[in-house]
């Protein structure tokens, strides 16, 4: 386990409005939907057509073959937020302040129960096969409640070394029940798109450019299932980004565990990893590339050289991390769902700081209230735009002095 490590910022945010995000990967836009779509998606209740295991692939096509290793542009989401939005950097600063607070102090959470979040599931579909059943959404909030109330029975295969730390983040989900009108919901919307495919320049957050808008970031966990181009599994906006593309974003085929969820993303572990990002954790190897200098901001897990991916031997050693090595079955790490299946104490610290600060407003808890942020002593981590968004691999990043080799 590593010892405390300094507080930099590695997250997102801002205020109102959406930035330019001018060098992100430009989309298709949105013309008419096609013949027999409503303006919902067109399909009623019963819910999408998505029956098959092959899934569609980073090809964005629709017969494409599943990814089969783990990317997620969070980070470069966060750098282009930082460029793009002046007040973003001081926003997370203040969020980092607070989780810093809160990792001194695990006990001021305000937040004593499990706080139920709403969730509403936005089906932006091209082909017939990307519209996913309302089966295949529900076998993801079954997945989500599992993972996060630590209850998934493969967290017992957690290594002997780790497994004291894992620990339950006290956080469910729900289907939202009312939408922002007051009217009755399923919790689900549906949009047939002409768009062949997304990337993560977050058109899929936009009815004007062939996805859907987001519902009041303040209430709902916003979650957008769709095709995404360039090997792409999901990206999410860490708290303190604009609200109007604030949630997580999942390729069809790796949500949920049936339908078009495909191997190895087919069990639901990618909406996991992208709604920690969502709730404030950052990548466990802290996106230094392989520097061993990142931090990911959480004291009890070990400093890592880069992220793993597929499905690594315990134990797995980098950054003179042993005997234990790298907690790579940690759900913030890059390796295959049948691979990851915990979060640490540490995490769940920062989830709910995430929870009583900058997402106070969203889903129902009990307790006291939250700690009054303290002023900002860390630097600001600046980082320059990403020329690319489709996709975000393996990428080396700029070094970050405090945490120990």
């Amino acid at each position: 386990m590593s010892s405390a490590q300094s507080k930099k910022l590695p997250s997102t945010g801002s205020a109102e409005g959406r930035p330019a995000m001018s060098a992100m990967q430009s989309m298709p836009v949105e013309g008419e939907l096609q013949a027999g779509a409503d303006a919902t998606g067109g399909v009623a209740g019963g819910g999408g057509m998505g029956g098959g295991s092959g899934g569609s692939g980073g090809d964005g096509g629709q017969g494409g073959a599943t990814p089969q290793t783990r990317t997620c542009a969070t980070m470069d989401v966060h750098r282009c937020l930082l460029t793009d939005d002046p007040s973003y950097a001081n926003v997370r600063a203040e969020i980092e302040n607070l989780a810093g607070l809160y990792e001194g102090d695990a006990s001021i959470a305000g937040r004593s129960g499990v706080t139920q979040i709403p969730v509403v599931v936005h089906v932006v579909w091209n082909a017939a096969a990307q519209n996913i059943s309302d089966a295949q959404i529900a076998s993801q909030i079954d997945v989500l409640n599992r993972d996060f109330r630590r209850v998934n029975p493969d967290v017992n295969g957690t290594p002997a070394p780790f497994l004291p730390l894992t620990a339950d983040a006290r956080v469910a989900f729900a289907l939202a029940t009312i939408d922002p009108h007051g009217a009755a919901t399923s919790g689900i919307e549906r949009r047939q798109t002409t768009v062949p495919s997304f990337g993560a320049d977050d058109a899929v957050k936009s009815q004007a450019t062939g996805g859907m808008d987001a519902w009041p970031a303040d209430s709902y966990l916003n979650v957008w299932v769709c095709q995404l181009g360039g090997g792409l599994l999901g990206y999410a906006q860490f708290p303190g980004g604009p609200a109007a593309t604030d949630g997580v974003v999942i390729l069809q085929s790796a949500f949920g565990t049936t339908g078009t969820a495909a191997p190895p993303f087919h069990l639901g572990r990618t909406a996991t990893h992208e709604i920690g990002h969502w709730l404030n954790l950052n990548h466990i190897w802290g996106d230094d590339g392989t520097g061993c200098s990142g931090s990911d901001n959480v004291a009890d897990t070990p400093n890592q050289g880069g992220p793993n991916t597929g499905q690594p031997v315990f134990p797995h050693v980098s950054c003179s991390n042993g005997p234990n090595g790298d907690m790579y079955m940690n759900y913030m790490d890059y390796v295959d769902d049948t691979a990851m299946f915990m979060f640490t104490a540490g995490q769940v610290t920062r989830m709910q700081a995430c929870l009583d600060g900058p997402r106070a407003s969203i889903g129902s808890g009990t307790g006291g209230t939250a700690a009054t942020p303290r002023q900002s002593s860390s630097p600001v981590v600046a980082w320059g735009r990403t020329a690319s968004m489709s996709s975000s691999s393996t990428r080396t990043g700029p070094s970050r002095p405090g945490r120990p080799p």
